[in-house]
């Protein structure tokens, strides 16, 4: 499971270019903001993007949130000078696009600690190609500093060549391996965007889809499109209560010595307290970070 509880229920793109846009950022209620230096940004615009990009992740002002700078792909004239930038932003972490081996997430390292990144920045992979996907179990386990997988849907439809469903068929198979790739090395890791605004029912749809096969959360292009994800990925309040109790009635049986818990007729083994433990931990973290980000 992901290394801590920290709350990735939903994660919004913001255009680097748009300064407005940036200071509007500090009052959204999303858990976390991808700072976007790549695909929200024209090729003129890039070296500005990147200038108020990281003045803004360096002023901070973002309470709990979850800061992201997303550089561009190493094979660009960008790469380089984005992540070297960025390493010195304060920003919580860098989001690569276009991974697709382990090389890659060692390359991107090896550039932030040359410039002074601290030890607490972390990388995220953008997972959205056919080698992203078949690599991404080594991709996983490239760093320390690794700490996010992101799906990135669009771009895997059209290298792909799939349909873009509304129940996302055509992505089962690599969302199942990342997932798996992503669990097994300690990673959180979150669903793609969903393009179309006026679909309110379609993107509901998504978010219940994404948060039964396991994501954290998903990645958002649109401010309208934060509370219903908070809302769907959020734990729900009985299973909260459930958590709690089977929590406090296994430290009682523990404390009896004895073996066996049976909580309203369920039997209650060890693997079910880790997951209750999860849980409410996570509850406690959305709880904190909804506390700092209300009116």
């Amino acid at each position: 499971m992901p290394k801590s509880a920290r709350p990735r229920r939903s994660v919004l793109y913001m255009p680097g270019s748009n300064a407005r846009a940036l200071e509007k950022a500090r009052t959204l209620p999303a858990d976390g903001l991808i700072l976007d230096l790549e695909d929200a940004v024209a090729p003129d615009a890039k070296e500005l993007a990147r200038k108020q990009v990281c003045e803004v992740a360096t002023a901070g002002g973002f309470g709990m949130r979850e800061i992201i700078i997303r550089v561009n792909a190493l094979s660009t004239r960008w790469g380089y000078e984005d992540i070297a930038m960025a390493s010195k932003s304060g920003a919580d972490a860098l989001l690569l696009p276009k991974v697709e081996s382990a090389d890659a997430i060692r390359h991107m390292e090896a550039i932030m600690e040359a410039n002074g990144a601290p030890a607490n920045m972390t990388i995220w992979a953008m997972m959205e190609t056919p080698r992203s996907i078949l690599e991404s179990q080594q991709i996983s386990c490239a760093s320390p500093r690794m700490e996010c997988m992101v799906m990135g849907t669009s771009d895997l439809a059209k290298e792909l060549d799939c349909a873009h469903t509304r129940e996302r068929l055509p992505f089962i198979t690599s969302f199942g391996l990342c997932l798996l790739a992503a669990r097994a090395a300690g990673l959180a890791i979150l669903d793609g965007v969903y393009l179309d605004l006026n679909d309110e029912a379609g993107f509901e749809f998504a978010c219940h889809q994404g948060s039964e096969l396991g994501f954290d959360g998903k990645t958002l292009i649109h401010p309208k499109q934060v509370e219903p994800c908070n809302r769907v990925f959020s734990p729900k309040p009985e299973d909260i209560a459930w958590s709690r109790q089977i929590i406090e009635a296994h430290a009682e049986a523990t404390a009896r010595g004895a073996g066996v818990v049976v909580v309203n007729g369920k039997l209650v083994e060890n693997l079910h307290v880790e997951s209750a433990q999860r849980l409410v931990s996570m509850a406690d973290a959305i709880a904190a970070m909804e506390a700092t980000t209300s009116p």
